[in-house]
């Protein structure tokens, strides 16, 4: 079994979808079908349950998918071993951050590195913060630039960057939420609320939200990612929690306005994070000896 058919199972047994690992291999999806019926033969047991809507791991498949990323993981450490004889690293480092993380404290980070080893390919994922965690547990990247939660997992290296406080932001625009916060008692039941759907920036609106005692809050829209609850405070459809930094970042900017009166909120502590077992990997290893 050649290390192309394990690199294509191990990404199909992810995506679970033969289109996206087609794209991902520059394959046809019957050229990927081809491939996994001859894994099947050569194991001698089926690996994938599949019909037109779903495709599903069985037992077998996924003590293959356990085998295909010990043994890619193993190629890879020997090709970096043997680089390592080399004056300079090479190969690719996969990272994932937040739009404003990624202008914000991204480039340092990466300009002492690239100082160091110029020959290392950098690919950079952007998206929600909260989902930076999932992307470094799963293997998606090798790190990412996250918030530390609450309850931080074993598996996971952090490495400390930075505290970035929050603030209850609102619409500078005349509206009403405008009208909402001019009560000399602001009721903030009645007032909408922009929220994210998940990660610590929800945990620390829930935690803030407590300490009012006003009942449950009006939830006027949950979005993805910070970047997209300013822009929505913006717009003027209500008050929302962000890090100042992505307010102070973002283009709208100018149209909303930090609540000095809503209350303190704990800061995030921002940070790299990787998986422990792979902390050691030369690639990550030369990273975290650049940030440090």
């Amino acid at each position: 079994m050649d290390l192309k058919s394990l690199a294509m199972f191990k990404h199909l047994a992810q995506s679970l979808h033969f289109g996206q690992t087609s794209l991902a291999f520059h394959v046809s999806p019957s050229t990927l079908s081809r491939a996994v019926q001859r894994m099947e033969d050569e194991m001698g047991c089926v690996l994938l349950h599949r019909d037109n809507r779903n495709v599903l791991l069985t037992d077998a498949g996924r003590q293959l998918q356990l085998f295909a990323e010990q043994q890619l993981e193993q190629w890879q450490l020997l090709k970096l071993s043997l680089n390592q004889q080399q004056a300079d690293l090479t190969g690719k480092l996969h990272i994932y951050c937040s739009v404003t993380a990624a202008y914000s404290h991204l480039p340092p980070l990466l300009d002492r590195f690239r100082q160091q080893h110029p020959l290392v390919e950098i690919m950079l994922t952007t998206g929600d913060a909260a989902d930076a965690l999932e992307q470094v547990s799963q293997q998606g990247v090798d790190f990412a630039i996250a918030a530390r939660p609450e309850n931080l997992s074993s598996s996971i290296e952090f490495h400390h960057l930075a505290e970035i406080p929050l603030a209850v932001i609102a619409p500078t625009m005349a509206c009403k939420v405008q009208q909402l916060l001019q009560q000399e008692e602001l009721d903030w039941s009645k007032i909408p609320i922009i929220l994210p759907e998940h990660g610590p920036a929800r945990k620390r609106f829930e935690q803030w939200y407590r300490k009012k005692q006003q009942g449950k809050p009006n939830i006027y829209a949950t979005v993805s990612g910070h970047e997209a609850l300013v822009s929505m405070v913006a717009l003027g459809c209500g008050v929302g929690i962000s890090p100042q930094v992505v307010v102070d970042n973002s283009p709208v900017k100018d149209r909303v306005q930090y609540l000095s009166q809503a209350g303190t909120i704990a800061p995030f502590e921002l940070g790299v994070c990787c998986l422990k077992q792979r902390r050691q990997q030369p690639l990550l290893k030369a990273f975290f000896k650049a940030i440090s």
